[in-house]
């Protein structure tokens, strides 16, 4: 235990974003979430427990959570939702849970394994690469080690208020540091296809950057509803825009996956979880600059009209935009 503690990184190696406070005046929270292989749902559960502390309760064969962690709560799962049916009754019908122990037993090397956190105060995310030290000693695998495709490490970051302007402005920063967070999450260009969303419209990014683009509540929605009727995007803001406005988005999106939270889903495909020097701090770090220039209006403003006025490639564009926005 000891040992596992002094390989912990420090809060130094976070960075924080410029608004520390939700809407409520309390500490920001962040959920992460972690695909990984090489363990069960069970042996990833027992482990952390015995490391982080806090009680097991099985679930169903392939899910398991850990209750009053030093981190948390932790809920880790085969990556399937049909290999849960108690969650999922309707899928696979009067037989799926023999069908789902038998199954996923068979596939556990195949799927992924899905740990997710509760919410966590962002002055405190750093105890989070504890967890994933723990999976790493016990067997955990990640991209690095010939995944047919690249495991997912996602950060759903509560937005530090709920009006237009704060929202779209981090969109905004999101949209044009966008090339920029590809290219150092997956610098091999070969590898880009694995894992990552599908990008925004082009035809939407030139309309939303646009310095003279700043619509109020309805507006945004509308406008991001018709141009990402989908969550398959880097960033997934319909969770945030049916936490504002449900009915709006139901309205176009009756049947889409949708649990509204007051989060940002940032999502990319590259948790190496057995590499001994990999951390999340690099990637929380990179989501921090999104919200850094989101809060530097003349320099937003300023990046958007070049992005605006580009016609280079994106390798080109990322140079450009690290030039403006992190320098």
């Amino acid at each position: 235990m000891a040992q596992l503690a002094s390989l912990a990184p420090t809060p130094e190696d976070f960075h924080q974003p410029p608004r520390l406070e939700n809407a409520e005046g309390r500490t920001r929270r962040v959920g992460v979430e972690l695909e990984y292989a090489g363990l069960t749902a069970e042996q990833s559960a027992f482990a952390l427990a015995e490391a982080l502390g806090g009680d097991v309760v099985q679930e169903d064969p392939h899910a398991f959570r850990v209750r009053g962690s030093e981190i948390g709560d932790i809920s880790i799962e085969l990556d399937s939702r049909y290999l849960h049916p108690d969650k999922h009754p309707s899928l696979i019908g009067e037989v799926g849970a023999k069908v789902a122990t038998w199954l996923g037993s068979a596939t556990t090397y195949l799927i992924p394994c899905e740990l997710v956190t509760a919410p966590v105060p962002i002055d405190r995310l750093h105890k989070l690469d504890r967890a994933v030290e723990v999976l790493r000693r016990a067997g955990g695998k990640g991209t690095q080690d010939g995944a047919l495709y690249a495991f997912g490490l996602h950060f759903n970051p509560e937005v530090p208020a709920r009006d237009a302007g704060t929202i779209v402005s981090i969109v905004k920063a999101f949209m044009l540091l966008n090339a920029w967070l590809r290219r150092q999450v997956a610098p091999d260009a070969t590898r880009t296809f694995l894992g990552f969303a599908d990008p925004f419209p082009e035809e939407y990014v030139h309309k939303l950057v646009d310095p003279e683009y700043w619509p109020d509540q309805a507006g945004f929605i509308d406008d991001y509803l018709v141009a990402n009727p989908t969550r398959n995007r880097d960033l997934d803001v319909l969770p945030l825009l049916a936490f504002l406005d449900e009915p709006r988005v139901r309205a176009l999106l009756p049947s889409e996956k949708i649990k509204p939270r007051p989060t940002f889903h940032y999502r990319m495909p590259d948790a190496r979880v057995s590499d001994p020097g990999w951390s999340i701090a690099p990637d929380w770090n990179r989501w921090v600059a999104v919200e850094r220039l989101a809060a530097e209006r003349e320099r937003l403003d300023a990046l958007g009209e070049a992005y605006r006025s580009f016609e280079g490639q994106p390798k080109s564009w990322a140079d450009l935009a690290e030039r403006i926005a992190l320098r």
